[in-house]
């Protein structure tokens, strides 16, 4: 079952970066950020998922050190990047609703490449920090980590040290990389929905609430698990309950995405339908 929602996440979202670059009607800020979304996505679920599927069917379940300490680098830095990613989209959406005669200006594609070096540049400091400091820890007991892939409240657990002024960087880690993102896009959010109930156009409202749905139904995908796990104490946790949970956002959210935003999407529906149709042509001629 796994290995067929990685395949599907990574298909889909890889359909998703090509059907953005194929077609010129997507060639706007607003798609540019989901195609790096997608992006990272790809990479996101497969830092861990490959492994993970490789110890089910084979039973290749260790890791070395450097191994385990790549892992996590990486995941990591992919998922503080995605954090601060969509709640750079939820800048865009601002802009285009809230002040559409200066969208063009404000997310222009200097502006939009600036944007998503820093998502890359927040991930990558984050990634640094917390690998840097978990590794430091001594891990002179057991190995066997209790969880599918080198996850850092995982790690703790086998750190023979005290790791509670750690747990309090994470803390204040996950504060920065989750709840201020998600404190920015409530507030987008907010504002967005004054100006879409100040519209007289009903085709306006609705067009603006379907895409605006979408990011919220990913925000929430995304960012409810990682707070579960990251900002909630190592006391409300369990092995299994851990594991449920980064499957959610490892597998599902990345599988789900590329649907969420296709499904109430006519422009990207549209296109999707353009491209079936050259392929269909190309195969009667």
């Amino acid at each position: 079952m796994v290995v067929v929602i990685y395949t599907l996440a990574v298909a889909g979202n890889a359909a998703m970066v090509l059907l953005i670059w194929a077609d010129a009607r997507l060639h706007t800020p607003m798609y540019f950020l989901l195609s790096q979304l997608s992006f990272l996505d790809i990479f996101f679920s497969s830092v861990t998922v490959p492994k993970m599927i490789a110890g089910f069917l084979f039973g290749w379940v260790s890791i070395s050190f450097g191994g385990c300490g790549a892992q996590m680098f990486f995941f990591m830095l992919l998922g503080a990047a995605e954090c601060i990613l969509l709640a750079l989209m939820a800048y865009d959406r601002y802009t285009a609703i809230c002040n559409p005669l200066r969208y063009p200006v404000l997310m222009s594609r200097q502006t939009c490449l600036l944007l998503v070096a820093a998502s890359w540049l927040g991930g990558s400091l984050n990634a640094s920090i917390q690998t840097a400091l978990t590794l430091q820890f001594p891990y002179c007991g057991s190995r066997k980590i209790a969880h599918f892939f080198c996850e850092v409240p995982s790690l703790l657990r086998l750190a023979c040290a005290d790791t509670a002024a750690y747990e309090w960087v994470l803390f204040v880690t996950g504060v920065v990389v989750l709840l201020v993102p998600i404190a920015f896009i409530t507030t987008s959010y907010a504002l967005i929905l004054a100006a879409v109930l100040r519209m007289r156009s009903a085709e306006g409202r609705k067009k603006a609430l379907a895409t605006c749905s979408s990011h919220l139904a990913v925000v929430n995908l995304f960012y409810g698990p990682l707070v579960y796990t990251y900002m909630l104490p190592a006391s409300y946790h369990s092995p299994g309950q851990d594991d449920v949970v980064s499957v959610f956002y490892t597998v599902l959210t990345p599988m789900l995405n590329p649907v969420i935003y296709s499904f109430r999407n006519k422009e990207v529906t549209g296109a999707m339908k353009k491209v079936i149709g050259k392929c269909g042509v190309g195969r009667t001629v």
